[in-house]
């Protein structure tokens, strides 16, 4: 349980926008910190600092020593672009949703014709290696 929400905090913190090179030593206020831990292991939080980052989470236990949790996490990149992650984490895992995130290419995809044609030439191999020919492979 102790071990989810702390890779959770761990993934916040690190995913948290940084300032390299910069020289200033402000602090971000913090505007509103909320945190409910209940005796039976559910937990939620929510936090928002002044310098717009806005973490919520809650979570409660799902089986002996584990804990299912949602939240998400907001913040402005230095670039000026907002992130936003959701999150499940569950008996399936980490689950982030953010449109940030790479997606994968759509399958089934395009194969290229060399694809095509490394295929036709190993099944032609596989073919007269099952008649007893000999093969040449270059």
């Amino acid at each position: 349980m102790k071990l989810i929400v702390l890779a959770c905090l761990a993934t916040l913190a690190a995913s948290a926008p940084q300032q390299y090179g910069s020289s200033s030593d402000e602090v971000a206020p913090i505007l509103r910190d909320e945190r409910i831990q209940e005796d039976d292991g559910r937990y939620n939080f929510d936090v928002e600092t002044g310098n717009g980052i806005v973490i919520s989470q809650a979570g409660s236990p799902v089986s002996e020593g584990a804990i299912a949790s949602a939240g998400q996490f907001s913040y402005t990149a230095p670039d000026g672009t907002p992130v936003v992650l959701k999150f499940v984490a569950d008996e399936n895992g980490f689950q982030p949703q953010s449109d940030l995130l790479p997606v994968a290419p759509e399958f089934p995809h395009p194969i290229p014709q060399f694809v095509l044609d490394q295929i036709a030439t190993a099944e032609a191999q596989r073919a007269a290696i099952a008649r007893g020919e000999k093969v040449s492979y270059d």
